[in-house]
């Protein structure tokens, strides 16, 4: 019986799976989009989303176990985890991940499934956004100022030398 042993198999054995999970790992980081079987996919996720809140903690023991989870290409996948995907989800608590079913394999007619990071929130994103904009258009303010005065400047000195 198989009893309270969690996990799939996914029909291999135990260093095969730790193995094709952790590739697959990798290029969703890379890629935030991969397609794949069902089964896999919603393996996939548990593993990514505790990737993702390995990379939030970003401390020296969470980047030792991120490095333990990611087996290849391990600068690239961390960086990216650390710089983009950790201050995407900074807001939220786990969920990182969206396993959507895609229809099923044209050889042994397996299903199949999309799995993908989600994208910022929106609000999020719309208040960076704002932020950025009110940052430009105060830099932009600066400038027309000081453009401004160095034009007076030149007016008001090109009246004293006609005078």
């Amino acid at each position: 019986m198989r009893h309270r042993k969690s996990g799939r198999r996914l029909s291999r054995g135990s260093a095969h799976r730790a193995a094709m999970l952790s590739n697959m790992l990798v290029s969703l980081v890379k890629s935030e989009r991969i397609v794949t079987t069902l089964g896999r996919a919603k393996e996939l996720s548990k593993l990514a989303d505790k990737a993702v809140t390995l990379a939030k903690k970003n401390t020296q023991a969470s980047i030792t176990k991120l490095t333990s989870l990611v087996r290849n290409e391990r600068e690239i996948v961390i960086d990216k985890l650390l710089k983009e995907l950790a201050p995407r989800f900074k807001n939220r608590n786990g969920g990182y991940t969206r396993v959507l079913k895609y229809g099923f394999r044209r050889g042994d007619g397996a299903p199949t499934a999309i799995i993908e990071y989600l994208p910022a929130d929106e609000k999020a994103a719309k208040v960076v956004a704002d932020s950025i904009e009110e940052e430009t258009i105060e830099t932009t303010s600066e400038e027309t100022t000081s453009e401004e005065t160095k034009v007076e400047e030149t007016i008001s000195e090109e009246t004293k030398t006609e005078e």
